[in-house]
């Protein structure tokens, strides 16, 4: 295997920046995986004299581990890093060397204060643009803290392990040998979960004059607003970016022609982190009250004081709400076809919604997937035509329309779709093995019940300031009654609420 000459030039770059010794102990056979592996660490120790590589027996193979000389530090590549997983490489490399990891000093002394035995997994497809982000924060942690270890596990190259162990959604990390958690974490995220965070860290935090609850888009727009107003700021989240960590290929923002939700998630704190704004992640909020100032209650029991609060909270992947659906989450059933389309290679899959979402999903599990069938409960698709034309053009994809779902079928895992035939009522089988559900949105109010005045479908309903129900509460974005649901208007609606919460200051 030859590194591309554009990513061989960039890399020799960054193999410059290492400060020590690294030692690469590889474990291989004779399949094909294990070439390509042999392939790459030779190929790094060729262009930088600090690599040095080494055959060993590890508990996997293909396998290596990156380690400083004479130092386990933890860090296992099961299957080749390259895709997505190339950077997470890359920082293990300029890690384990000794160069620091770019990360609030706050997080580090988290980390290293941790206690007990921690062997992390990460079962990844190099396809997710969501895994980096779990695979580097864990590798990273393993550098940090000799107590944890971290092995990321290749699924196309480990198709057994993971078959055995029933994975079907990617990131998925195990602990010590157990189910820890699946989707896209941050190292915020990923130490809330081990209960590294308490209320005392809150305890000395003097009132707010603009709290924003939720950071994605929205959230972050107003903040920044707001600390421009040189008003105190502060924003609680429980990950910064919020959903647009989720969303791949991003075209329509306007003046950049094409970017990616996890870059723009991070350009977003970045932005945030020039000014003057307290920001507290990894954080969910429970509650919120009005009193002589408006109180937000976190779940670790910290309660944060503010004169005006911005409720920016977003809004999730929307339920099918059918029998199978929960049972079989990371069992079949997933959100993210970007993500876990690869996990269904040669598969019979099921796209639920018949928008663009859901054909965009179709079109693009049709790569990799034996056959996909998209059901619409509608009569007609609610996708483009430019998108309907291109699912037709396709030989292994079938549209059934005026379907409802009754449930998703299965033991262990997803084994197919129970449907009706809105137009008879009769009850139709199909048998799958993935069902990708692609519905639409549902804002994440829940926790508002009975504080501010909400739409049947749960969103805010907010006036032409931002403003909520009650005074003093303004809200922006996804969670809103906003027409429309889109990163611009998001972010337009933030500046919005961020001006009249301003506005409403002044005039009381």
């Amino acid at each position: 295997m030859k590194l591309d000459a554009d990513i061989k030039n960039q890399l020799a770059q960054y193999l410059e920046l290492m400060e020590g010794d690294v030692l690469l102990k590889v474990s291989t056979g004779s399949d094909s995986v294990s070439e390509e592996m042999t392939d790459l660490v030779n190929e790094l120790a060729s262009m930088s004299s600090r690599i040095t590589v080494e055959q060993a027996s590890l508990p996997r193979t293909p396998s290596f581990s990156v380690n400083r000389p004479g130092e386990d530090t933890g860090i296992t590549f099961a299957g080749v890093p390259l895709g997505h997983e190339f950077t997470s490489l890359v920082l293990a490399l300029l890690q384990v060397s000794g160069r620091a990891p770019k990360a609030e000093q706050s997080v580090i002394d988290r980390i290293k204060g941790i206690k007990g035995e921690f062997q992390f997994e990460t079962y990844v497809s190099l396809s997710c643009h969501n895994c980096p982000d779990v695979v580097q924060a864990l590798n990273m942690m393993s550098v940090l803290n000799p107590n944890i270890t971290h092995t990321m596990i290749d699924g196309a190259a480990f198709k057994s392990e993971v078959e055995s162990k029933e994975i079907m959604a990617v990131p998925t990390v195990h602990l010590n040998g157990e189910f820890f958690e699946s989707g896209r974490m941050t190292v915020d995220d990923i130490l809330a979960k081990l209960g590294t965070s308490d209320a005392s860290e809150f305890e000395d935090k003097e009132p707010f004059e603009v709290l924003v609850v939720g950071g994605g888009p929205a959230g972050a727009s107003a903040a920044i607003y707001s600390a421009r107003k040189g008003i105190r700021t502060g924003i609680v989240a429980e990950r910064f970016g919020g959903q647009v960590n989720d969303t791949l290929g991003i075209e329509n923002f306007i003046s950049v022609k094409y970017t990616e939700g996890p870059k723009l998630a991070a350009s977003l704190e970045e932005h945030a982190k020039e000014y003057n704004i307290d920001i507290m992640k990894a954080q969910r909020v429970k509650r919120l009250e009005k009193k002589d100032l408006i109180e937000v209650e976190l779940e670790n029991g910290a309660v944060l004081k503010s004169k005006t609060v911005i409720v920016s909270t977003g809004a999730r992947w929307r339920n099918l709400g059918v029998p199978g659906e929960a049972e079989f989450k990371n069992k079949g059933v997933a959100y993210c076809p970007h993500c876990d389309g690869p996990l269904f290679a040669g598969k019979h899959v099921a796209v639920i919604g018949g928008g663009n979402s859901g054909i965009e999903a179709a079109i693009d599990l049709a790569g990799v997937a034996a056959h996909v069938t998209v059901f619409e409960f509608m009569p007609e698709l609610k996708a483009d035509s430019v998108l309907q034309d291109r699912l037709n053009s396709l030989p292994n994809t079938t549209v059934i329309k005026n379907a409802q779902v009754k449930e998703i079928t299965g033991t262990n895992k997803v084994d197919g779709i129970d449907y009706i035939e809105r137009e008879t009522g009769t009850t139709q089988h199909v048998e799958l093995q993935g069902v990708f559900v692609q519905i639409g949105l549902v804002p994440n109010t829940d926790w508002l019940e009975g504080t501010v005045e909400r739409t049947r479908m749960g969103e805010i309903i907010v006036d032409n300031h931002g403003a909520t129900t009650l005074p003093g509460v303004f809200a922006a974005g996804d969670c809103t009654n906003s027409p429309y649901k889109q990163i611009i208007i998001s972010m337009g609606s933030g500046a919005t609420a961020a001006l009249g919460a301003f506005d409403y200051m002044i005039r009381q």
